[in-house]
């Protein structure tokens, strides 16, 4: 018997009825059961190690603090976690998908909302009501599509040549301070604390799409993304920071790209530090060599991370996020450190 669900006969406004709700991470402290969950084991005692090294790394005044994005939490319901981890002053660079960014928050800043529905339904009739699916979560294709559309039109008002992720990501900033339908977007609100958000496969997004479109629009005349020029950008934050941490949601190309600036540095002729602190929340298996699963102690042998301040959580990170980033909004460090304002480094 299937446990697939048919949608055919309801409209696609009855299938998406339930828009997924992101959690308020200041709404509740966290701390009591995160120091409960110090004096146990398995993934509580890695989850409450992961928040003490989180904290060491707001409390290091020379740290700077590198979110990294891989996978769909920010459409599942994190997406306020990481625009008030920014706001709240817990991080001072972004590197991420370009998913994330483009076709999870600019998306919902346009005015448009994932919703909850059901892994089971069956994807055949999803798709003839052009419902799109991650898992449990639904996207309607139609406003996905005006999304793409949307960045196709901020890059025609773009003067025609190379743009870093960054820069490209900057410009949305701008347009949405005049034009965002919902506030308070993870873009906007790096835009407002000259926190940098770097995308290295940018393309593979909604901003590819647009970006396509925009060339098809303009052959001659166009925007290209620079993503050598962005390597580089990346690498002099990394060259301009004292020490480093990293907090990683997921693993991929954000994760890759933001411990290869120690590397480029070194190639660069500059003396920098391995990444001191690293936190990394992953499902991933680390037993078939890739990016995404490998350990920060395998990192260390390519001289990327430091092993002394580093914690894998091994949980899917929508159960143990809140948590964390909860317990250390209310422990209160962020409110003693200094803005490194990385964005006014570039011009």
């Amino acid at each position: 018997m299937s446990n697939k669900k048919s949608v055919g006969h309801n409209s696609k406004k009855e299938i998406l009825n339930k828009p997924v709700e992101h959690i308020d991470i200041t709404s509740f402290d966290a701390r009591k059961i995160i120091s409960s969950m110090e004096k146990m084991s398995f993934v509580s005692r890695e989850t409450a190690n992961a928040e003490n090294i989180f904290n060491q790394m707001i409390e290091d005044k020379d740290c700077t603090i590198f979110l990294t994005l891989a996978g769909s939490t920010s459409a599942a319901g994190c997406m306020n976690i990481y625009r008030d981890m920014i706001k709240y002053n817990m991080v001072d660079a972004v590197v991420a998908t370009g998913a994330s960014i483009i076709d999870m928050d600019f998306f919902e800043a346009l005015g448009f909302k994932h919703y909850q529905g059901s892994q089971f339904q069956d994807d055949a009739e999803l798709r003839k009501n052009y419902i799109d699916r991650i898992y449990d979560t639904y996207i309607d294709e139609d406003e996905l599509q005006l999304c793409d559309k949307k960045i196709c039109e901020i890059a025609d008002n773009l003067a025609p040549r190379s743009h870093t992720s960054r820069e490209f990501i900057y410009q949305i900033g701008k347009y949405l301070k005049k034009n965002a339908k919902k506030k308070n977007s993870l873009i906007e609100t790096a835009y407002d604390n000259d926190v940098p958000i770097f995308c290295p496969a940018f393309t593979d997004s909604s901003a590819g799409f647009g970006l396509v479109m925009h060339q098809e629009k303009n052959p001659k005349k166009h925007i290209t993304i620079d993503s050598i020029r962005e390597f580089r950008e990346l690498t002099e934050v990394k060259i301009k920071s004292k020490s480093s941490g990293l907090f990683m949601i997921g693993g991929g190309v954000p994760k890759n790209f933001i411990q290869d600036t120690v590397i480029c540095a070194e190639l660069l002729g500059k003396n920098v530090d391995m990444h001191k602190y690293a936190v990394q929340i992953t499902v991933a298996d680390s037993r078939d060599g890739a990016c995404s699963s490998s350990t920060l102690k395998e990192a260390s042998s390519w001289g990327k991370v430091n092993t002394t301040k580093e914690q894998m959580v091994f949980a899917e990170a929508t159960s143990v996020l809140p948590l964390i980033a909860s317990a250390t909004y209310h422990r209160g460090n962020w409110k003693k450190r200094s803005r490194k304002n990385f964005s006014k480094i570039f011009g």
